[in-house]
């Protein structure tokens, strides 16, 4: 078979923010050990400092009754790993290193039999066979391609921080489930941890107006002094809670990716993993086409969708259940979801199931 020729690919958008100028940053992700290798592939993995970043040999999840317990071990699951913590800003850097970007503001996107146009606010213009949409949450893509999407407000906010902790953590990440909130512990480099805290909107704006102090004997209670003492070593940060889910994930010669195609609730710390997931699908279709198919195919950029529907469908109705689960007030759902809990932990088949999926 003929090779097929490269790519030039351009990239247009805004420079990523700086890296803090001390400590980590409060943003912080758990990446699969499948995006890993592909970051790894793309030579991203090698640029990131190994000193900034922690491994998760174990996750223990906790029921909202006090005694429901889920636990996750990568030497049970026979992988060096659960998972990869890594800061926003030094992925951003490295994912930029060898990069140059246009730094422009989209304004219009015309799409002909031929190819699309992109034209900016500085009356400029470029001009594609294929566009794809890796534009964030109010992504201008997916409104200029007329694909719609389904919303729907949480009515919570995701509370971010790191703390200095008096016991080790050993490298495991921690989930208390909290009748609605859940919030999250997962291990930095050193005795530092990093907090997600899921919580009602009124609820995080009181938590997170509080002084240093408070704050960390809040979340020293909430964590119930698994960690010990807990010391803030960031500023807090708070993000609104929002699903969105496109209604497709193509256009002609238009290609949804990441929180463009999907938001979902971090209680699971999928988010960006499904992004990369959808980048990891997108280049192998691209790279697999047929000699003379053009990228920007409809019936090409198909193959695509439908490799990505099943699985983000299904982390969508994981994540919506147990928000809606956890959230649900009765004595009947409290008792379902913590045997739920305790029963998952008993079935090692069932557990070996989840945490390969969630490992991809």
């Amino acid at each position: 078979m003929r090779a097929l020729p490269e790519l030039a690919v351009a990239l247009i958008a805004p420079p990523p923010e700086p890296a803090p100028s001390a400590g980590f940053d409060a943003r912080v992700y758990a990446l699969s050990p499948g995006n890993v290798d592909f970051l790894r592939r793309l030579h991203v993995w090698d640029a990131l400092p190994p000193e900034r970043l922690a491994p998760v040999y174990a996750m223990r999840i906790h029921g909202d009754d006090g005694r429901a317990a889920l636990e996750f071990d990568a030497y049970q699951a026979g992988a060096p790993e659960l998972a990869w913590i890594v800061e926003d800003s030094e992925l951003q850097r490295a994912l930029w290193s060898g990069l140059s970007a246009l730094p422009q503001r989209c304004e219009g996107l015309e799409v002909a039999a031929e190819e699309a146009r992109l034209s900016f606010t500085d009356g400029t213009a470029i001009a594609a066979k294929l566009v794809v949409g890796a534009d964030g949450a109010h992504s201008f893509v997916r409104r200029a391609a007329g694909i719609t999407a389904r919303e729907r407000d949480y009515e919570q906010a995701a509370l971010v921080a790191n703390f200095r902790c008096e016991k080790p953590h050993r490298n495991v990440a921690c989930q208390w489930f909290q009748g609605g909130p859940v919030l999250a512990l997962l291990p930095l480099p050193g005795e530092q941890v990093s907090m997600v805290w899921s919580l009602p909107a009124a609820e995080a704006q009181r938590i997170a107006a509080l002084d240093a102090q408070a704050l960390a004997a809040e979340v020293q209670q909430a964590s119930h002094g698994v960690l010990g003492a807990l010391v803030l070593a960031s500023a807090v940060r708070s993000f609104p809670l929002r699903r969105i889910a496109a209604r497709k994930l193509v256009a002609p010669r238009v290609a949804l990716a990441g929180d463009a195609a999907h938001v979902i609730h971090p209680l699971a710390g999928q988010g960006l993993n499904l992004g990369l997931q959808d980048a990891r699908v997108l280049a192998e279709t691209i790279a697999g086409r047929e000699p003379g198919r053009d990228p920007g195919d409809y019936r090409l950029l198909r193959r695509y969708e439908r490799r990505r529907a099943e699985p983000i469908l299904a982390m969508d109705t994981v994540v919506s259940g147990l928000f809606a689960l956890y959230g649900a007030r009765s004595d009947l759902a409290g008792r379902l979801r913590n045997a739920g809990l305790n029963l998952t932990d008993r079935l090692p088949v069932l557990k070996n199931i989840l945490m390969r999926q969630a490992m991809s």
